[in-house]
């Protein structure tokens, strides 16, 4: 039995750890751990405990007494994974293996600007243009230089996870008309520049083309057998499509060539006047891996538990093109 512990994740990691644990050999039983007590992912798991609200050192510290009074075999981190990441050292030392890539990757990837870098000289690869800026002057300058020739612009802090500092700016907002609808993420250019004045410096803020195409999500896991990559095209709807597109698993495999990553990740890209831009990289499962796995018929989860352990689980994928969807199911946690 591998006894596996999922701190803090969304909730749906649920799918992913019944995944995880369709093992054909060996037993997986999941402890489950949230800030959240009444998170539905308890129903899922074999154990399930709340969640100190504690970061930094003393996180790393809980993690590790964690790791051993519940005799943890295989640890896949969402919270503080970077923090993780930098102390693998002393849970390899418990003996407790990571689901999580080396802190030098991690920290690159954290960084979207640094990333894009690293990345721009890889053949075939989009970047979209971007400045990076930490003074509203600076701000005002690279707004004016991206407007001439890509039109809508778009803002968000280089360090950022799940695009919750995303912004579109528009240049001349109705305000009122705007407390008639659902305002999304979009800022009024004024505004954003009367913020962003009001402080002296702020944190490094990437600026760069608004990219108005779908979303496609490649959710990956490099194996001894090759890489598995599978695109899902993100509409505004529920439904994905997932498409085998020569163009995305090329550059998908320039990134994967270009960076050492172990573990699954996901790697996006937006498009916008038919070009795939490559918006960001993920290192860790992504919300919609289920559906990835559903439509290809591969269980990514499970191949990359047994590959911390050093075993190469056999796989297949059907590589049609789908469209996937899910629903809603009521649980009752308490």
């Amino acid at each position: 039995m591998i006894r596996v512990w999922f701190n803090h994740w969304f909730s749906t990691s649920y799918r992913l750890i019944e995944l995880m644990k369709e093992d054909a050999v060996q037993e997986v039983y999941v402890v489950g751990s949230n800030r959240q007590r009444e998170s539905v992912i308890q129903k899922v798991c074999d154990e399930w405990y709340e969640e100190p609200d504690i970061d930094g050192e003393a996180y790393i510290a809980f993690c590790l007494d964690f790791c051993k009074q519940h005799r943890i075999d295989a640890f896949v981190p969402r919270r503080n994974m970077t923090d993780i990441s930098r102390n693998i050292a002393l849970f390899e030392k418990a003996g407790v293996k990571v689901m999580v890539d080396d802190y030098a990757v991690i920290k690159l990837l954290n960084n979207k600007a640094e990333a894009y870098n690293y990345l721009k000289d890889c053949e075939g690869l989009h970047i979209p243009d971007f400045y990076v800026v930490n003074h509203v002057s600076q701000f005002e300058q690279a707004y004016r230089k991206l407007r001439e020739t890509h039109g809508e612009i778009c803002v968000k802090f280089v360090k950022d996870e799940g695009g919750m500092s995303f912004r579109k700016i528009t240049e001349n907002a109705d305000c009122f008309n705007q407390l008639k609808m659902y305002q999304g993420s979009g800022i009024a250019y004024g505004m954003l520049t009367e913020t962003l004045g009001s402080v002296a410096a702020f944190d490094d803020m990437i600026v760069m083309p608004y990219l108005p195409g779908n979303e496609i999500s490649v959710d990956c896991l490099r194996t001894g057998k090759g890489l598995i990559a599978i695109p899902r095209n993100k509409g505004a709807a529920r439904h994905e499509r997932v498409e085998f597109n020569q163009d995305i698993l090329g550059m998908t495999d320039a990134v994967m060539n270009r960076i050492p990553l172990r573990y699954p990740c996901n790697i996006q890209f937006k498009i916008k006047d038919g070009v795939p831009y490559l918006l960001e990289i993920n290192t860790r499962m992504s919300g919609g891996l289920q559906m990835s796995c559903l439509a290809a018929g591969v269980n990514i989860p499970n191949i990359a538990l047994n590959k911390m352990f050093g075993r190469d689980i056999d796989w297949t994928m059907d590589r049609t093109d789908k469209i996937v969807s899910y629903i809603e199911l009521p649980q009752v946690i308490g």
